[in-house]
């Protein structure tokens, strides 16, 4: 009859083991394990420790020669290789691939089922797997602008350099306009629910009753924000604000910053010829965002615009000059720290 090995316990393993084994927090099997190498060192044989524990001696025997071979580590379970993978990494890329290619005739845009069936070969859990894997969700919709103008990098140097270093005793301003602003007469107020709860809100009809154009000049050391409102946006009323603007800097180097509007750059600029003092800088074509007047905007339309309910275009004027006239009494400059400006480029939008 074949005997079983002599364990002797090392300081550093009977503590261990003696660990595992009192310890209620410690998964089951590994208490066992400790416990059959604990009586194993005591001198007991296999079958009175399967008796102790109620277990087989074929287990006892298994753990008991691990330990023996592998120390510690051998009462650990074997990795297994588990169940094959039905897909590889060629399946995965031919997810993304199809995913850059125009959905089915008759589709306007991919989804898990419809790349699926298109495949053939791939289940809709494991394309949702792949979605989810690279942070892709198909019903989001994206939209760029990207400029391809030719003279992005002196442009875009040239107004940066504006903001930051701006030449000395002159003033630089950011000049644009936001045309065709609605005068909406929207239903708002509370709506109580059938729980008790009450909403403020306002209803999804609404009337219209005109539209305005804003021009306004921002300026870029100060904050300040000039206005003033017309029913169209062409050369002539470009013109006549820049007047106005002009008329406050009459005896200062001015330096305006534009869009690439038809409006701001005709062919022969004969006003300009007659100011000598004012300096357009045209942004890069489709970069508009380097315009710091656009940021006024957006405050404006999110704290002034956004839930505003008119009846007239003249309601709508004047709550724009309202705006202007609170926003101007706290005005500060906006911060410019970008100081390096890349011009983007498109790429495909999924690949490996």
């Amino acid at each position: 009859m074949k005997t079983a090995g002599v364990i002797l316990l090392k300081s550093n393993d009977l503590q261990t083991l003696t660990s595992w084994a009192k310890n209620h927090t410690i998964e089951t099997r590994y208490k066992e394990r400790a416990k059959i190498i604990l009586m194993a060192s005591e001198g007991k044989n296999n079958k009175e420790i399967a008796e102790f524990l109620h277990t087989r001696e074929a287990t006892v025997s298994k753990w008991r020669n691990r330990f023996l071979h592998e120390g510690l580590a051998g009462l650990d379970d074997l990795k297994r290789p588990g169940k094959p993978k039905e897909y590889d990494f060629k399946t995965e890329r031919s997810v993304l691939l199809a995913l850059n290619k125009k959905p089915p005739e008759g589709y306007s845009t991919w989804s898990g089922s419809l790349l699926a069936e298109y495949l053939g070969n791939v289940s809709d859990d494991f394309i949702w797997r792949i979605l989810k894997k690279h942070g892709i969700q198909l019903q989001r919709k994206h939209s760029w602008c990207v400029s391809t103008d030719p003279e992005f990098a002196a442009k875009a140097a040239d107004i940066v350099g504006l903001y930051l270093d701006p030449p000395e005793n002159a003033m630089v301003i950011c000049v644009d306009e936001k045309p065709a602003i609605q005068a909406l007469e929207r239903a708002q107020g509370w709506l109580k629910l059938p729980n008790g709860k009450a909403i403020t809100g306002y209803n999804h009809e609404y009337k219209r009753h005109g539209t305005v154009t804003l021009f306004a000049a921002l300026e870029v050391s100060t904050g300040l924000v000039k206005t003033k409102q017309f029913q169209r946006r062409r050369r002539k009323e470009f013109l006549e604000f820049m007047n106005g603007v002009v008329e406050q800097y009459s005896n200062q180097e001015l330096h305006v910053i534009l869009d690439n509007l038809n409006t701001h750059k005709p062919k022969h600029d004969r006003w300009l010829a007659r100011h000598k003092n004012v300096h357009f800088h045209y942004t890069p074509t489709h970069a508009s965002w380097l315009n710091q007047v656009e940021i006024w905007f957006s405050i404006l339309s999110r704290k002034a615009l956004k839930n505003l309910s008119c009846t007239s275009v003249d309601q709508l004027k004047e709550a724009i000059i309202k705006f202007d006239k609170v926003y101007n009494e706290k005005a500060a400059p906006f911060e410019w720290t970008k100081s390096v400006v890349y011009q983007k480029q498109l790429k495909h939008k999924y690949y490996l």
